[in-house]
């Protein structure tokens, strides 16, 4: 019989960050609705930028609906391992607080952070957790997805955490249907 032993933090590999991640008086996971971990996909192409690169509200135009989970593929997965994953592209807090207008509850990202690395401050984090948003971070395989969108295919994602008491965040494992 075989039983491992796992000992990890709640943000450790690919992940979500529920709201009380930013403030003891936000949500924790068990007080998010299960529609913020399993639903509809839009896959948002942000490839090709280089180091740092933030990303402008304009690139979400016409592609941030209400309820729809937005995955940003970066490529950036593609560092994992070497000193320049922490050098990826990330959110402005200005796209932040477009996708949180546009009404959207879910955002998953190919990189580290929503957020530059290394931070003195978390503009996207703050902004996403105050509206109840969930966060998925150190997304792969978005480009597959990309290639499913384009061609018409839908996109169901699932983020789903470990049920944690009073949880900050959660190892997940991210699955996508096409189709």
């Amino acid at each position: 019989m075989n039983v491992a032993r796992l000992s990890l933090g709640s943000h450790t590999g690919t992940h979500v960050d529920a709201p009380f991640h930013v403030d003891d008086s936000l949500p924790a996971l068990e007080d998010l609705p299960l529609e913020r971990f399993v639903g509809r996909a839009v896959v948002v192409d942000a490839r090709g930028l280089p180091p740092r690169a933030p990303l402008r509200p304009s690139l979400f135009e016409g592609r941030a609906r209400p309820g729809a989970i937005v995955l940003v593929a970066t490529g950036w997965s593609g560092h994992w391992g070497t000193g320049r994953y922490a050098a990826h592209p990330h959110l402005t807090a200005e796209a932040a607080a477009f996708l949180v207008e546009a009404g959207v509850r879910t955002v998953g990202i190919d990189a580290l952070s929503v957020d530059p690395t290394p931070a003195d401050d978390f503009p996207a984090h703050r902004i996403l957790c105050h509206a109840h948003a969930v966060i998925a971070e150190n997304l792969t395989g978005l480009g597959t997805l990309l290639d499913a969108q384009e061609d018409g295919s839908p996109i169901e994602v699932s983020l789903l955490p470990l049920r944690l008491r009073s949880g900050d965040g959660s190892p997940v494992r991210a699955v996508a249907r096409i189709g």
